[in-house]
């Protein structure tokens, strides 16, 4: 009988799609409030919230450049973990909503002591080819994927 390794390891890069694909969605909102017939203050409102959202998303999800910015998953004996340079590797428990799927792979998580969940986003070009299919494969197949952490 076979024992299969569950030992896996990851790291990606920031994506150039998924920063097109920002920017044209930040492009969109800016469009629709210029095209909005509102008031003057409630169209700054709505410029100054797209451009904060733009400073705190862009280095912590798409540029990966922050300290908290997530950039690689394992799993090991202890469960799964994610890393950030500012904390390193950090125990998590995945969610079953979690997607693989061969353009993106959408994690969504739990860190240990929060309530709420967070998602990272994968797209297939911020990994090798043969790197981002094991790690949907790993998804989709793993035993006891969606355990809290030990």
């Amino acid at each position: 009988m076979s024992n299969p390794s569950n030992a896996f390891e990851c790291r990606w890069q920031p994506s150039r799609q998924l920063l097109a694909a920002y920017l044209l969605a930040q492009l969109f909102a800016l469009g629709a409030l210029l095209m909005l017939d509102i008031p003057l203050w409630a169209r700054l409102l709505g410029v100054l919230l797209c451009l904060g959202h733009g400073v705190w998303a862009l280095p912590r999800r798409i540029l990966l450049n922050h300290p908290s910015a997530f950039s690689g998953l394992r799993r090991n004996a202890d469960g799964w973990q994610l890393w950030c340079a500012g904390q390193g590797w950090r125990p998590v428990q995945l969610r079953p909503d979690s997607l693989a799927l061969p353009l993106l792979v959408v994690l969504r998580f739990r860190l240990p002591g929060e309530r709420w969940v967070r998602s990272v986003c994968v797209p297939r070009d911020a990994q090798a080819a043969d790197v981002h299919r094991r790690l949907r494969v790993r998804l989709k197949f793993s035993r006891r994927r969606w355990a809290a952490p030990e």
